[in-house]
């Protein structure tokens, strides 16, 4: 047997919670279907109480799956991995078109996709003219006050903006629509011109336009905006070149998974 499989290689620090976790999901090697409580035991050199709360709290979150056998990597990291790799593929697809838009506006240009209630912002770019936004990369905000959350609402399925009602809707600004009529008379509006604005509704000062990149269904799986000071950016002369942009990263997108399919 190889020495490296006789102990743990050097790895997370196993004194934190985090480490422990990452201590037993690295156990797993590459040619390994399922082990044993007793063989994660000798891989990881946890003891064997607290090594079986890790097992059940990961088991839990669905990072690991157990039955008779032993334990197996779960679902929720293949779902997390393919998330990561979609991300990855939208990134490398929107940078160009993103900026092209900075190019046009000297302003901020986001990229966010949904997750459950809220936006993240998976690019960003700005430079010295860009305005103070309260978004960055990795950063959320809620769906309704922003211009891209509007975006990605108006094009998502109808029991997304079911939720986002029931959540409730929080008040970031005067100007926030907390209303869910006035909201969904919106989204109407955001659906049938193909663009969404933002006036001061997640932040004092600033305004921003949005427009959808959707999937072979049209439902949006992320969008694309720009954003800047009331004092001189107005949205709507924008409005048909983010909108271009938009559908740009859509078409290409559509170009790749025709291409994969095709092999």
């Amino acid at each position: 047997m190889a020495p490296d499989s006789e102990q743990p290689a050097a790895g997370p620090d196993r004194g934190t919670v985090l480490g422990k976790v990452l201590t037993v999901l690295q156990a797993f090697r590459p040619d390994d279907d399922e082990l044993s409580l007793a063989e994660l035991g000798r891989r990881t050199g946890l003891a064997k109480g607290t090594l079986h709360r890790v097992a059940a709290d990961l088991v839990a979150a669905r990072l690991l799956d157990r039955d008779s056998g032993g334990y197996r990597l779960g679902g929720q990291l293949f779902e997390l991995g393919m998330r990561a790799s979609v991300e990855r593929g939208l990134l490398e697809v929107a940078i160009p078109f993103m900026q092209d838009l900075y190019e046009r506006t000297h302003e901020t240009v986001h990229l966010g996709i949904r997750e459950g209630g809220e936006v993240v912002y998976v690019g960003k770019i700005g430079g010295h003219r860009a305005a103070v936004a309260p978004s960055r990369v990795g950063g959320r905000m809620p769906l309704h006050c922003t211009a891209i959350g509007k975006a990605l609402l108006a094009f998502a399925e109808r029991d997304v903006l079911a939720g986002v009602v029931a959540a409730g809707l929080e008040r970031k600004t005067p100007r926030t629509i907390v209303a869910p009529g006035l909201l969904r008379n919106e989204l109407r509006r955001v659906a049938q011109a193909g663009v969404a604005f933002e006036h001061e509704e997640s932040a004092l000062g600033l305004v921003c336009v949005a427009a959808p990149i959707r999937d072979a269904d049209e439902l949006a799986v992320a969008a694309i905006s720009v954003t800047g000071p009331v004092t001189r950016f107005r949205p709507e002369q924008h409005a048909t070149a983010v909108r271009a942009a938009a559908d740009g990263v859509t078409a290409t997108l559509a170009r790749r998974r025709h291409l994969v399919a095709d092999r």
